[in-house]
């Protein structure tokens, strides 16, 4: 596993839990970060002096800090954090006790995008980065593998689906989305979840659709 072999690099001492993401200095043959939630405020910045020309830019403005840590909170509990809740669960009170608040949350959103173009003062945000990366793998992997099966995004979130694509089809961001290595993933690494490890062939709603703005 890569992050093993980086945290062997790093510290060759080092016996606790190996996770990901990893930010990994190659200089310098350490590991940098491995807090998702801090390297990507790292990303908005740390970069200012390497390309200059986007000096400026943020996906974290000051004014909107609040509104997004805010939102943040309860995206992450819920869903981001969620659907691993209810797809490790090895009971039914807990997968219960995790499963409608996704759906709660997800309900929440679909009302936040059907008057807003983004989650945040209509402004796209660190807040959508954190929700998308989750919202694309749902239908593909979360519902049937994390049995998070109570509603789908293609069929049930119409206004989440129109900013998911939105998203997707900005420039350089398809490059960064890569379906078949997300289900080789999920569906071939948990074996407790998935112990044939046959991973299914649908793929979910086509992110490439094109989206007519204005139509939330």
């Amino acid at each position: 596993m890569i992050s093993s072999i980086l945290c062997s690099s790093s510290d060759p001492e080092y016996s606790g839990r190996f996770t990901v993401p990893v930010l990994w200095d190659k200089k310098h043959s350490t590991i940098v970060n491995n807090e998702s939630s801090e390297i990507i405020r790292m990303f908005n910045t740390v970069f200012d002096d390497v390309v200059p020309q986007t000096r400026g830019l943020t996906y974290y403005p000051e004014h909107l800090r609040p509104e997004i840590d805010s939102i943040n909170e309860w995206i992450y509990d819920t869903v981001n954090n969620g659907v691993y809740k209810c797809g490790f669960a090895t009971t039914q009170a807990a997968y219960e006790k995790n499963v409608v608040p996704l759906f709660k949350s997800l309900d929440r959103l679909e009302e936040i995008l059907s008057k807003n173009e983004f989650l945040v003062a209509n402004t796209f945000t660190e807040a959508d980065i954190r929700l998308w990366t989750t919202i694309v793998r749902f239908d593909p992997v979360y519902h049937g593998h994390f049995k998070c099966n109570v509603k789908s995004i293609e069929k049930d979130y119409p206004n989440i689906l129109r900013w998911a694509r939105q998203i997707y089809q900005m420039p350089h961001v398809a490059g960064t989305f890569n379906l078949t290595h997300i289900k080789r993933h999920y569906y071939m690494s948990h074996r407790q979840v998935n112990p044939t490890q046959v991973v299914p062939y649908g793929n979910g709603p086509d992110l490439a659709h094109p989206v007519i703005k204005g139509s939330q």
